[in-house]
């Protein structure tokens, strides 16, 4: 348990640094962000986080799920839903066949609701962005890569399953199959067309400049998605003029 350990006592240290008061963190029924939350308890204890419900279209397992991980944790929740906010606003915007366009709105509302229960109580926005989504951009900029921190950010997907077993996350959340709930039946490598393993994988060997075992065709396009996300991961440009 050394590193849930270290990001426990790295937790309480930012708490401290943002004279702040607690934790806000959404709860999908995903095991990123059930991992996140049994971190921020084990930091401050339950009385001073908060879980938030978040359905949007969402399916009835995201819900139970979620609330499983609350339970297990003795976490407390508050539901807020979305899907009447969500339909509203697509329904100010001009028609668009764009899915992702559409899909995208949810994480930011997500990323609304967090940040007004977090203001409300001097609490910090807590993300369940692991390094493996930072590096390849597999969050939504201003959505789910709109926080305060990222406790798993120095893990990559295949740390984040061994550490949720550590931390005592449910089983079932473990072995869920990970989905961004961006749309019925999608998924996080049917979505990236790989698998989190082979993408750990790569990325290592990127990392270590040693790609002499990768396909040259599977290196390339990870090489890309590294590429063309690069303006998630940076602060936007300020054009600076001369005076």
């Amino acid at each position: 348990m050394r590193i849930a350990e270290q990001i426990s006592m790295w937790l309480c240290e930012r708490l401290t640094d943002a004279s702040a008061d607690g934790f806000v963190f959404g709860l999908s029924g995903g095991v990123d962000s059930a991992a996140a939350a049994a971190l921020a308890v084990r930091a401050v204890g339950p009385e001073r986080v908060l879980a938030a419900l978040m359905p949007c279209h969402s399916t009835a397992e995201d819900a139970r799920l979620g609330q499983l991980v609350a339970d297990a944790f003795d976490i407390p929740t508050v539901t807020v839903p979305l899907s009447v906010a969500y339909d509203d606003l697509m329904a100010a915007f001009p028609s668009s066949d764009h899915r992702l366009a559409a899909a995208n709105v949810k994480p930011r509302l997500r990323m609304t609701a967090l940040y007004h229960l977090a203001q409300s109580r001097n609490y910090l926005v807590l993300g369940s962005g692991n390094k493996t989504e930072l590096a390849v951009g597999y969050f939504t900029k201003y959505g789910d890569g709109g926080v305060d921190l990222l406790p798993l950010g120095d893990l990559d997907k295949t740390q984040v399953w061994e550490l949720a077993r550590e931390l005592g996350v449910p089983l079932e959340v473990i072995e869920r199959a990970p989905s961004a709930g961006l749309w019925p039946g999608q998924t996080d490598e049917g979505e990236m067309g790989i698998t989190y393993h082979e993408l750990d994988r790569i990325l290592a060997a990127i990392e270590k400049s040693d790609t002499s075992g990768i396909e040259p065709v599977t290196l390339e396009k990870v090489q890309g998605m590294i590429v063309r996300s690069e303006h998630k991961r940076a602060m936007p440009p300020i054009c600076r003029v001369d005076e």
